[in-house]
């Protein structure tokens, strides 16, 4: 009879090292602490019992992690990701929705983007903030996509390493901050539009709109280094398994072997930065902009006012309702099953979401899509140039 075992070494509170060993017993179980001059040794023999000549059930489930935990043993730390299915006919379903779901998100926006670019008919500082806003939402969607669907195939047997994690880690932040600013300076232009129209133009330059998307980019670099350094540097020990489908900070926070309330302080004073401020902000701008409706005498003013806010709003409850639930929540009671679907909402839904909702609130970017439809179909194998002169020379 054989039993599978392992040995834990302590020594002046270091972290613990696992060391797997199999030995012949006749007791069912033994948990001792044994002094051995310099060290503490934790020897625990656990009930799982195999045959003579039969490999240890524990090691057999582990082969597929070996090299990820002796990576680990030797200082390179490696994880791994929590499978979406198991089941080889669900893997192919599920590449096959994320992968239409990705495509969509950059069809979308890049459409999006080609209207502002290429027509002149929406250059206003609205349309302007539009396509900064597409702009990240394609490297937002492009940073977290192929991982997924990479790991998706690989039905959770693909490894990343620490340093790899946190070089998808940062430009995540930075994108996310800097789309959670964005959409509090759209919320500002819309107030400078409505309750300020005869000032609207002089104030809002085409040198301010540049400041304050440079800006918001900018503090989503400062949120975002700093929290990356501070996750990197955390030691890791044991089996490194992300729930999620990619490198998210509160998940990879739990895998530490060290106390994190710390980290998890600084995650949360940055997730107000990033996520509770703007909001506030939104909600300021909203609350003067309902306001100035409510005064006006012309219904159909109202509607107009209504509507050039609707599709604004909309991505706001979406992106801010999703971020809110996972980084604001101050102690999670949802599964992490009903976390990880609110994060495919936000990361591969809401950037196909976005420019749909604004082509709907607006008969430019409506046109366009049209036109760009109408190009594609008849000669497919085009390229950027060649389309944004068609899309110049349909405008004009």
């Amino acid at each position: 009879m054989f039993f599978e075992t392992t040995t834990t070494c302590l020594k002046d509170h270091e972290p613990a090292v696992i060391l797997p060993l199999t030995l012949p017993v006749n007791s069912e179980q033994i948990s001792k602490w044994l002094f051995t001059g310099t060290k503490y040794v934790a020897v625990t023999l656990l009930l799982l019992q195999f045959g003579p000549g039969q490999s240890s059930p524990v090691r057999e489930s582990t082969d597929s992690k070996g090299l990820m935990e002796e990576e680990n043993r030797m200082g390179v730390v490696y994880f791994h990701f929590h499978p979406f299915s198991t089941d080889p006919a669900v893997s192919p379903l599920l590449f096959v929705a994320f992968l239409v779901s990705y495509l969509g998100s950059l069809i979308g926006n890049i459409t999006t983007g080609l209207t502002v670019w290429r027509d002149h008919s929406p250059h206003t500082p609205m349309y302007f903030f539009l396509f900064a806003l597409a702009v990240l939402a394609i490297g937002y969607s492009t940073n977290i996509a192929p991982l997924t669907l990479a790991d998706i195939l690989s039905t959770g047997h693909m490894l990343i390493s620490l340093p790899g994690c946190g070089a998808y880690m940062f430009p995540f932040i930075l994108l996310g901050g800097s789309d959670c600013v964005l959409l509090a300076v759209m919320a500002y232009d819309r107030y400078m539009a409505i309750c300020h129209p005869v000032r609207y133009h002089i104030i809002m330059s085409w040198w301010l709109c540049g400041q304050m998307t440079l800006g918001s980019l900018g503090l989503g670099f400062l949120l975002s280094l700093p929290l990356t350094i501070l996750i990197c540097h955390l030691p890791f020990c044991g089996r490194n398994e992300i729930f999620c489908f990619f490198c998210d900070m509160p998940d990879v926070m739990h895998l530490a072997c060290v106390d994190t309330r710390m980290h998890k302080a600084a995650l949360y004073a940055i997730s107000v930065a990033a996520v509770a401020v703007p909001f506030l902000l939104i909600c300021l701008s909203y609350g003067y902009i309902v306001a100035t409706i409510l005064r006006m005498n012309s219904a159909e003013g109202k509607c107009r006012a209504f509507s050039t806010c609707s599709s604004h709003l909309i991505v706001v409850l979406l992106q801010f309702g999703c971020c809110t639930l996972i980084y604001l929540h101050p102690s999670p009671s949802s599964s992490p099953e009903e976390g990880r679907a609110v994060s495919v909402v936000y990361t591969f839904f809401a950037p196909v979401l976005n420019p749909l909702i604004y082509s709907i609130r607006s008969q430019e970017v409506t046109d366009v899509g049209r036109r760009l439809t109408e190009i594609l179909v008849r000669k497919p194998w085009i390229g950027p140039d060649y389309l944004a002169s068609l899309l110049s020379h349909h405008s004009a």
